[in-house]
């Protein structure tokens, strides 16, 4: 089960957190090659001041971090394919500019991974860990 957690310096609506929830969703399914039941996400918002990037060049137009926990066992290919299409994602939704995001990746053994009606194997290619 990837966790996604976005912390951002900026408040968006409900609707806007909806809409690029579910676009995160589907970029995670397609590059990391899974189902999509298993994926959570978290957008936590801040004040404007509250994040600090020292790259970002303009952070009144926003900064992003990404903690993703997720199972062992992807490419640092898909890895990187990823985080480029969140950051195209944050950058089409609301304008972050993509040296204002930051991306970390946290692995761990699918074990690590818990709902109430099974343990998830970590990851292997085209699986999808809900089906049957």
């Amino acid at each position: 089960m990837p966790h996604l957690s976005f912390d951002l310096n900026f408040a968006p609506t409900a609707e806007e957190k909806r809409r690029f929830a579910e676009a995160v969703v589907g970029h995670f399914a397609r590059v990391m090659d899974t189902g999509t039941d298993h994926i959570g996400i978290t957008l936590r918002s801040y004040g404007r001041d509250d994040l600090v990037f020292g790259r970002a060049e303009q952070p009144e137009r926003g900064i992003a971090f990404l903690d993703a926990d997720i199972r062992r066992g992807r490419t640092a290919d898909q890895k990187r394919r990823l985080a480029l299409a969140i950051m195209d994602e944050l950058e089409r939704t609301w304008r972050v500019p993509k040296r204002s995001v930051y991306v970390v990746y946290t692995e761990h053994d699918g074990e690590n991974f818990q709902l109430e009606d099974r343990v998830l194997p970590s990851w292997s290619e085209g699986e999808d860990p809900l089906a049957g």
